[in-house]
């Protein structure tokens, strides 16, 4: 019999400021009182779901990419290494092959593509991985930060996901950037199912649309949570019964809930009985995934 493999839970939202990271945080919290967690916060840019969790952090790994470097003894200036970049990252400027590293998405063309074999890959750093233990062990905290003026997040998200300090037999909560970038792409990629956290205006209607988009192409099932549920008008709930969604949660417009996340507790410090609610999100998302997977 094949082992079971845990559920992967996506925590997205096409836009910022919608409550996303309190509500994946507040799930993870509900779910170490009966089960092994792991949180990673895939939002290398602005990480701040540890000041929640407030982990302690014990393991650092460095999070590289792997860009060109032209060995100009080899190198007799054919272009060829230009010809087959995509992104643009070499450039022939005179009688030498320039290289931006900005622009390299390391994905090795101009070196297997090299008659000479003048490309040799070097590690170039772009931040750092960290990891750590909350909630006395319960759950496996892990986030990347991205290097100031890095431009690309994406390898880092990569990285963070492969990265094996996570528990195993441990139900997986991926908190994802915000918006609708390729970073929030990559975060949603191999996800069971995902949480998309909206509110109820018409920015959230707008964004929650795109991410809507970028599921149905990567086939993954999704509910939706309402945070502020209280203020606007019912547009999202209309576009929700069309698109054959379903509202897995709403959290109330509260000055107290609001007060509470500013000084730094999550939705079940401040009231502890939405902990409920939470495992019945859970429960509902094995449901609609399939339950837990062999792996």
């Amino acid at each position: 019999m094949k082992p079971v493999k845990p559920i992967r839970i996506a925590v997205a939202s096409g836009k910022g400021g919608t409550g996303k990271t309190t509500i994946a945080t507040s799930l993870a919290l509900s779910l170490a009182d009966h089960t092994s967690v792991n949180f990673l916060d895939c939002d290398v840019e602005a990480p701040n779901a540890h000041l929640l969790l407030k982990p302690q952090f014990n393991a650092h790994q460095q999070a590289v990419t792997r860009i060109p470097e032209v060995l100009p003894d080899k190198c007799n200036l054919c272009g060829k290494c230009v010809e087959v970049c995509q992104f643009h990252a070499l450039a022939k400027i005179g009688q030498k092959i320039l290289v931006f590293p900005q622009l390299c998405h390391g994905c090795g063309s101009c070196t297997w593509n090299c008659p000479q074999e003048a490309i040799r890959e070097k590690e170039n750093p772009i931040g750092e991985l960290q990891a750590g233990s909350a909630q006395s062990g319960a759950i496996r905290f892990a986030q990347g930060l991205l290097t100031i003026a890095e431009p690309m997040p994406t390898p880092i998200i990569r990285q963070l996901k492969k990265w094996q300090v996570l528990q195993d037999d441990a139900v997986t909560i991926l908190d994802s950037p915000p918006g609708a970038s390729c970073s929030v792409v990559e975060t949603l990629r191999g996800s069971d199912f995902a949480i998309l956290v909206t509110e109820p205006t018409p920015f959230g209607l707008h964004d929650l649309k795109q991410i809507v988009g970028i599921l149905h192409d990567l086939k993954i099932p999704a509910g939706v949570v309402i945070n502020r549920d209280g203020i606007g008008e019912p547009i999202i709930e209309e576009y929700l019964l069309q698109k054959n969604i379903p509202i897995l949660m709403r959290i109330p417009f509260s000055s107290i809930y609001a007060a509470g996340i500013a000084a730094g507790k999550t939705l079940v410090e401040i009231e502890p009985d939405l902990k409920k609610n939470f495992l019945k999100l859970y429960d509902h998302i094995k449901q609609a995934s399939g339950g837990e997977k062999s792996a």
